[in-house]
């Protein structure tokens, strides 16, 4: 099957396989996503390029990763090539957020800009705290780690990839 990447986005990495019935262990791209439980298709793109749509009939959460049956695959065999894959969902298979959430997917590699200090750098990473989610921008002043907050995120524009940040002093290393 050929696919357009614009209509899907990158969940994980199927990373080995968990029992004798075909379980493939998924590390997603964030932590604790729940997204592939709703999928109505996931999709595999091997190193190649290739792009393989599977049904799941099962997704369970387990220590971090993401335990998956595919409809058809039920021993190790038949799904140890699927390992290495990244694991791939349709955009349209995800959950409505609210207004003022968003996928993590379309906040990667947005730029960042300080109220008063402009242009800090890209956003590459997230991590997942239990307060809250911090953002990891690199750029001009190195890594700088941004709570996912309201009082520190003025706004996020995703038709301009832009993300506006107004930051306390001491959370930004001062240049000497």
């Amino acid at each position: 099957m050929t696919a357009r990447e614009e209509e899907y986005f990158h969940f994980g990495v199927a990373t080995g396989i968990h029992g004798l019935r075909g379980d493939l262990k998924v590390r997603p791209r964030t932590p604790n996503s729940t997204a592939l439980q709703d999928a109505g298709t996931v999709l595999f793109r091997r190193s190649d390029g290739r792009i393989e749509e599977y049904a799941p009939t099962r997704v369970n959460s387990h220590k971090g990763s993401i335990l998956l049956r595919l409809e058809g695959f039920e021993s190790v065999e038949a799904v140890e090539p699927l390992v290495g894959c990244d694991v791939l969902m349709r955009i349209g298979d995800l959950t409505d957020l609210e207004e003022d959430e968003f996928y993590w997917f379309e906040l990667e590699g947005m730029s960042v800009v300080d109220v008063a200090r402009g242009e800090l750098g890209t956003l590459e990473d997230v991590i997942s705290t239990t307060a809250n989610d911090v953002y990891v921008v690199r750029g001009r002043f190195g890594e700088v780690l941004i709570p996912a907050v309201d009082e520190f995120v003025i706004k996020i524009d995703t038709a301009e990839s832009r993300m506006t940040v107004d930051l306390p002093e001491g959370l930004i290393p001062e240049p000497e």
